[in-house]
C-alpha cells in the first residue's frame, strides 16, 4: 500500500504565513525532504525525520521522496512560498512523469501556499490588481534569450511583472538587463517595487521609478514587481506609499 506524498510551501518566511492545511500535512508526515533553511521553519516531533539536501537538487529530492512514499511512508516535500510556483511541485510531477509506473499510484497532495509576489503585493497595496505574470530571471533551467523575449512580450502586452530570482552572485547582470528591456517599452515613471523578505524581521519595501531603479537594490531574497503603465503610486503623509493597479482599463493602452 502506498504512502502519501505531501508537497507544501512554508510561505515567504513568516510563520503566520504557513497555512493551516500545510501544518496539517506536517503533522501527518513521517519524513521530510527539502532545502535546509525551509526545513528549519518547521517544528517537528521527535519521531519525525528530516532529510536535508542542496537547493539545486530538486529532481533528486523528488525521486527519493517518491521512493519512500511508494514504500508506504507518509512523506512531506517542503518548499518556501507556494510549492507550485517555481518550486517543488513541478519537480515531483516531472519525476512521476519520467519515473517507474508505481510512482503514479502514490497518493500525491499538493498544498497551496503563499508565494512571495502575493506577500509583497499585500505589503505595498494592490499592484497585482489587474492582469499580471511571474517570470524567473534565473537561466539555470531555461536560456536567457527566451527570458528576454518573454519580458518584451509581457511588457508590450501591458502586464504587471513579478520577477523571481532577480539577482545572485553568479548572475549579477540579469536584473539590470531586464530593466533595460522594459525601459524601452514602459514609461519612465512606471512603479518598480523591491520587496525584500516580506513578513520577516528584516523586511524592506522600496518603491522606485523605472528610470531610477537599480539592480543593486535587490538580492535573492527580493521579489521585484514591475508595474504596468496603469499602475499608480499614492503618496501618504507619514505613511508608506501605496501602489495599486486599477481594476478597470477604459481604453487600450498605447
Amino acid at each position: 500500500m502506498s504512502g502519501r506524498l505531501y508537497v507544501i510551501g512554508t510561505g515567504p518566511g513568516n510563520p503566520a504565513q504557513t497555512t493551516p492545511e500545510a501544518l496539517s500535512a506536517v503533522a501527518d508526515a513521517q519524513e521530510f525532504y527539502g532545502y535546509g533553511p525551509y526545513l528549519d521553519r518547521l517544528t517537528l516531533r521527535g519521531d519525525q525525520i528530516r532529510h536535508v539536501s542542496d537547493n539545486r537538487e530538486e529532481l533528486d529530492r523528488a525521486k527519493v521522496a517518491l521512493q519512500r512514499a511508494a514504500a508506504g511512508v507518509n512523506v512531506c516535500v517542503v518548499s518556501g512560498g507556494d510549492p507550485g510556483v517555481f518550486a517543488m511541485a513541478a519537480a515531483v510531477c516531472e519525476a512521476i512523469d519520467h519515473g517507474p509506473a508505481e510512482w503514479r499510484g502514490v497518493d500525491l497532495v499538493v498544498v497551496p501556499g503563499i508565494t512571495a509576489m502575493l506577500a509583497v503585493a499585500a505589503r505595498i497595496g494592490a499592484p497585482l490588481g489587474h492582469d499580471f505574470c511571474a517570470i524567473s530571471l534565473s537561466d539555470n533551467l531555461k536560456p536567457w534569450p527566451l527570458i528576454e523575449r518573454r519580458l518584451r512580450a509581457v511588457a508590450e502586452a501591458g502586464l504587471v511583472i513579478a520577477l523571481y530570482n532577480p539577482i545572485s552572485k553568479a548572475r549579477p547582470w540579469q536584473l539590470g538587463k531586464a530593466f533595460d528591456i522594459v525601459r524601452a517599452i514602459l514609461p519612465a515613471d512606471t512603479a518598480i517595487i523591491f520587496g525584500r523578505a516580506a513578513g520577516r524581521p528584516d523586511e524592506r519595501m522600496t518603491v522606485a521609478r523605472l528610470a531610477d531603479a537599480q539592480a543593486s537594490q535587490a538580492d535573492m531574497a527580493t521579489c521585484v514587481i514591475i508595474g504596468s503603465a496603469e499602475t499608480r503610486v499614492i503618496a501618504r503623509e507619514g505613511r508608506p506609499d501605496l501602489v495599486y493597479t486599477p481594476r478597470f482599463i477604459r481604453e487600450e493602452a498605447k
